[in-house]
């Protein structure tokens, strides 16, 4: 931009030169009434400087260039990012913890009564009161009750609580299946997960069972013939006993034979242990003597070989063998 200082300065650079180009020495003088043209020369470039510098002065200043400002210099009116708000929690909600008592895939015979406990924490924003029941959601109920209360004083949000049902295992095997929520005191089913809509549950296997090796009965007792011996009135007497003693009870009939023909019949006690069964035949002479005990067969003995003994009975030494 040309100021004034510099305006007159130019105007002083042009006079001198022309007060200058006055006195340069020429190499011929001008003629009278002739234009030198030097001078004319001069004068005229003096002028168009001096007009120049007129039209400078009267022009405005050139702006002054500006400066770029960054992006992030410049501010701005944009508002402040809204501040995310919390999602409130719910009333009622819980978690799952632990399984208590019955693992999944506990074996529990069949027709059983057991106790099945979960571990359970409030997650939500409400106490769990007294008023707080489990109930029974679907699947295999198991004989669950109605209802069970979770608590008998207060669960506070973020504390644990131990809550037990007793169920009955069903008959026949298989794997079984309950499925549990918890309802609120003023009747607000819910139960676990972020949703408080998921259930918690009991899974159990009733196993086949194993067949249990049946014991034979103990074998029956024993009723055998011990002898047979002859009466100072020569009566056949037979003597039976039991194995082991004490084991068997009743009457049993008895049969006598003398050389082959039937000559006595009649029933005797079992003995406890051993006693004389009198059958009031009489021996005449030297006979064969045979006596059969429990002839009918109406005593369960464990050995039916042994109620038949023959015998010779001699009279006159009273001796049977």
């Amino acid at each position: 931009m040309n100021t004034p200082k510099q305006i007159l300065l130019t105007i002083f650079a042009v006079s001198t030169i022309l007060l200058t180009s006055c006195n340069l020495p020429t190499s011929a003088p001008t003629p009278t009434g002739e234009t030198n043209p030097v001078a004319t020369s001069v004068a005229q470039t003096a002028a168009v400087v001096m007009t120049q510098a007129a039209r400078n002065a009267t022009q405005p200043p050139p702006a002054a260039p500006t400066t770029a400002v960054a992006p992030s210099d410049v501010p701005t009116n944009a508002p402040a990012p809204p501040t995310a708000t919390k999602t409130p929690i719910p009333c009622n909600r819980a978690s799952f913890v632990s399984d208590v008592t019955y693992a999944d895939g506990t074996k529990v015979p069949a027709d059983t009564t057991f106790t099945k406990t979960w571990r359970l924490k409030n997650t939500g924003s409400c106490p769990w009161t007294s008023g707080y029941v489990l109930i029974f959601d679907h699947g295999d109920a198991m004989n669950a009750p109605a209802s069970v209360p979770v608590t008998a004083g207060t669960v506070a949000p973020g504390a644990t609580v131990d809550i037990s049902v007793n169920l009955k295992s069903p008959v026949a095997p298989g794997t079984y299946q309950g499925f549990f929520k918890l309802r609120s005191s003023d009747n607000i089913v819910f139960g676990i997960n972020a949703d408080a809509q998921g259930p918690f549950w009991v899974k159990i296997v009733v196993p086949t069972p194993t067949p249990t090796p049946t014991t034979p009965p103990p074998a029956a007792g024993d009723l055998h013939i011990i002898e047979i011996f002859m009466s100072t009135q020569f009566e056949v007497v037979i003597r039976v006993g039991t194995t082991p003693t004490g084991s068997l009870s009743g009457n049993f009939q008895y049969t006598v034979y003398a050389d082959g023909s039937q000559v006595a019949q009649g029933s005797c006690a079992v003995p406890a242990g051993s006693s004389a069964c009198w059958t009031g035949y009489k021996v005449s002479g030297s006979q064969s003597i045979q006596a059969v005990i429990d002839s009918n067969n109406s005593i369960a003995e464990s050995n039916e070989g042994n109620n038949s003994l023959t015998v010779t009975c001699n009279k006159a030494t009273l001796i049977c063998n």
